[in-house]
């Protein structure tokens, strides 16, 4: 039976009202099976299917997405200020890993920077008016109240990495012990004895943690702990060109450095040229995140590899499972780590 004018949308599509006529039932009822809801008989369901086949009916996203309070969005929160986010390479891996997580899937990507009190806050209000389906939280400080404020209003969110050993949210993170344990274990086995180390901002658990693998080797091979051989960064390029000179002039007889991002170690090999060392000859020197940087520095730098793009694959596959089954995959997920060697150590 041809479809007449009569009762198509403004651009010539039949209608919900239009199936909802030829199978007899309420428009509510069509809405109903087109979103899948149980509350439909068989029989009834049939008979709406039946009639949406016969009139070539589409579902507008739009207004499916408004009937099943969804808005096939998901926001990835960054607290970070944009210098570090367009600068650091880690962020960007992040990103490409969920994108292509959700390529396949009708979600849109919304990238949401909250640096601020007063901007956490307005995000919480923004998801809170129902205007996304889930949140990922990226670079999550130790004191941030995000997480907890999106645990209260009951939307879906994955952090990557942890803000405490004992974490409760779910979150994606990879091995930093380990992968700091194998850089130091990597020097000390080339014959370095004087082995420094450049941190991360420590009110982030990721920092911490490549901190206490750094110490834990250097224990292992019964060397002292000694905090003149510490420079707390930020993960920063500049941080690790400040970092780099200061060691130096606590310490000229360093002859190894941990630094735990490629951006700082970028930085302190800076620092090391203007202080004419050479690398590794006088100092050899360890990343951490195995960039785009570390291949392209002189010499190529030896990092310790994480899964990036693999964490933001799994974030956003734990966070689509939350959303449509009420609880992420795995709820905590710690990807393992290793060592790139190249000519720096």
């Amino acid at each position: 039976m041809a479809v007449g004018r009569r009762g198509l949308g403004r651009d010539g599509r039949p209608t919900l009202e239009q199936v909802a006529a030829r199978a007899g039932v309420g428009r509510g009822t069509v809405s109903r099976v087109i979103n899948g809801s149980p509350r439909v008989s068989d029989r009834t369901r049939a008979a709406v299917e039946a009639a949406i086949a016969d009139l070539g009916y589409v579902p507008h996203r739009a207004a499916r997405a408004l009937a099943a309070n969804r808005t096939d969005a998901i926001a990835l929160v960054v607290p970070e200020p944009e210098a570090r986010l367009f600068a650091e390479p880690y962020f960007s891996a992040i990103i490409r890993g969920v994108s292509a997580e959700l390529a396949d899937t009708d979600y849109q990507l919304l990238l949401t920077l909250s640096r601020t009190p007063k901007e956490r806050q307005r995000f919480a209000q923004y998801a809170a008016g129902n205007r996304v389906d889930g949140v990922l939280l990226v670079s999550v400080h130790g004191e941030d109240p995000l997480p907890e404020l999106l645990g209260q209003l009951g939307i879906p969110a994955v952090m990557n990495g942890r803000r405490s050993a004992d974490e409760p949210f779910p979150h994606v993170d990879c091995d930093n012990v380990a992968g700091a344990q194998l850089a130091v274990e990597h020097l000390l086995g080339r014959g370095r004895r004087v082995v420094a180390t450049i941190t991360g901002p420590l009110d982030m658990y990721a920092a911490w943690c490549r901190l206490a693998g750094y110490r834990e080797a250097l224990e292992a091979a019964g060397h002292e702990d000694d905090d003149s051989l510490v420079w707390r960064g930020d993960f920063t390029e500049e941080s690790g060109y400040h970092g780099m000179r200061e060691l130096l002039e606590r310490r000229p007889d360093i002859d190894a450095v941990f630094c735990a991002s490629d951006l700082m170690a970028a930085g302190a090999r800076r620092a090391l040229r203007e202080a004419g060392r050479t690398v590794p000859g006088d100092v050899a020197l360890v990343g951490f995140d195995d960039s785009a940087i570390a291949r392209h520095m002189d010499p190529p730098l030896t990092s310790v590899r994480q899964p990036i793009e693999g964490m933001g694959r799994a974030m956003a596959r734990a966070l689509l499972a939350e959303i449509d089954e009420g609880m992420p995959i795995h709820r905590h997920q710690v990807l393992p780590t290793e060592l790139v060697r190249r000519g720096s150590s």
